[in-house]
């Protein structure tokens, strides 16, 4: 019991706060985990309540900040996530034959083989220098340089002839 509102008077909101957390989040498991932290934030700040009446209309002020807060959270998550996704890759949805290229190189890249894919992310994606591939993979530097010119005229063979459409042979 806390001050003049007893266990149950809580408990009673719980079934009113839970549709409203839903009718935010549109999720059931958000909106049960929504209630769960208004729950734990009202029982964290109950000298605040003024009016013991009212606990009905302040669970429900609690439930909307956090809900409000949340989304916030969430929106700058998905703006920073946005703009370090878009900064580094092509949308391939905006242009399918964009899309199609890409598909196809990754395809390719995943055909090499391992050490001359390696070397080849590590120098075009990771941005190293031959010198830190060749301590990475630990191959002289001149073995680097070598796969790395077999990678990329071996993408460049496969992404060239990607274009022509390649018949069997039927004896």
């Amino acid at each position: 019991m806390f001050g003049s509102v007893s266990d149950l008077e809580i408990e009673a909101q719980i079934p009113a706060l839970r549709r409203f957390a839903r009718s935010l989040a549109r999720n059931r498991d958000d909106a049960d985990e929504l209630v769960q932290d208004t729950l734990l934030q009202a029982l964290s700040r109950w000298r605040q309540l003024r009016r013991p009446g009212s606990i009905r209309a302040w669970l429900f002020q609690i439930l909307f900040n956090l809900h409000r807060t949340q989304g916030r959270d969430r929106q700058r998550h998905l703006v920073r996530f946005s703009d370090e996704a878009g900064a580094d890759h092509p949308d391939p949805a905006g242009d399918q034959t964009q899309g199609l290229h890409l598909s196809d190189a990754l395809s390719a890249l995943s055909r090499l083989p391992q050490d001359q894919r390696v070397a080849l992310e590590l120098v075009a994606m990771e941005d190293l220098t031959y010198e830190e591939v060749a301590k990475v993979t630990e191959v002289p530097i001149g073995t680097v340089m070598s796969r790395l010119s077999r990678a990329r005229e071996r993408l460049r063979s496969e992404l060239e002839g990607s274009n022509v459409t390649r018949f069997r042979r039927l004896k």
